[in-house]
């Protein structure tokens, strides 16, 4: 299905019941409906279950700018009011879930399931070749060789993305929502793998306390992806936490 908001194609799968309440499912950076869509699938026989792909990835088009994490949320608002969505279960993974976050923070939501998903700046060491790069962009004169070093740096999500999704990547990254989480009302279940290398147990920790109503729970040696890699356990909890009866 495709629907125009922000001026933007975006691309989804509705599967509609005429339940009252509907699940909204958010995937990570680099991602797209594919990846949510084992989890959705999960709950077809009890909700109405909306999966998009967010602007910038799959076949939805890119942000007329960079936007923040603020924008995508403000732009997933309209999208419910446009299929007019009046209760919403929201679940997203990684940079899915950041939104989530942001989201619920803001507006109406019943239930919050984030899987992995970040909420602060991770600071990390600087390594050299970065600082050499960073260094050079401020020499007028030297930015040619600071425009060659940049497709040689940084992580593969940023190698990978156009400029503008660039930009979009390196606000998300640096953008700490610690206050915009304490606002949460809804309960907020937290799923991580204790093996997160991109998105650190630790932070969901963290979350738990800065949200008034929130638990984590944790799969010992898996991965960023422990929402798949345990997607039998994981239906068992969202059940428990949905308060559904198979």
């Amino acid at each position: 299905m495709v629907n125009y908001i922000k001026n933007l194609k975006i691309h989804y799968t509705f599967h509609n019941i005429n339940a009252d309440t509907t699940i909204v499912l958010l995937h990570g950076w680099g991602q797209n409906i594919e990846m949510m869509m084992p989890v959705g699938s999960l709950y077809h026989s009890f909700y109405n279950v909306l999966i998009l792909d967010l602007p910038g990835f799959g076949e939805s088009d890119e942000p007329e700018s960079a936007w923040t994490v603020y924008e995508y949320a403000s732009f997933l608002k309209e999208l419910v009011d446009s299929l007019s969505l009046k209760k919403i279960i929201l679940m997203g993974h990684s940079f899915g879930g950041k939104i989530a976050l942001v989201y619920a923070s803001k507006y109406p939501v019943e239930k919050l399931v984030c899987f992995a998903s970040p909420y602060c700046k991770e600071m990390k060491k600087l390594p050299l070749k970065t600082k050499i790069y960073k260094c050079l962009k401020k020499v007028f004169f030297l930015k040619w060789i600071a425009n060659i070093m940049k497709h040689y740096i940084g992580s593969s999500d940023y190698k990978k993305a156009s400029e503008k999704m660039r930009g979009v990547l390196v606000q998300s990254v640096n953008l700490d929502i610690s206050e915009d989480v304490k606002k949460i009302s809804c309960p907020v279940l937290l799923i991580w793998g204790s093996m997160d290398t991109a998105v650190p147990v630790k932070r969901a920790y963290e979350l738990e306390k800065l949200i008034p109503d929130a638990g984590v729970v944790l799969y010992e040696g898996n991965s960023h992806y422990a929402y798949l890699e345990r997607l039998q356990d994981v239906k068992s909890v969202l059940d428990h936490f949905f308060q559904v009866r198979r």
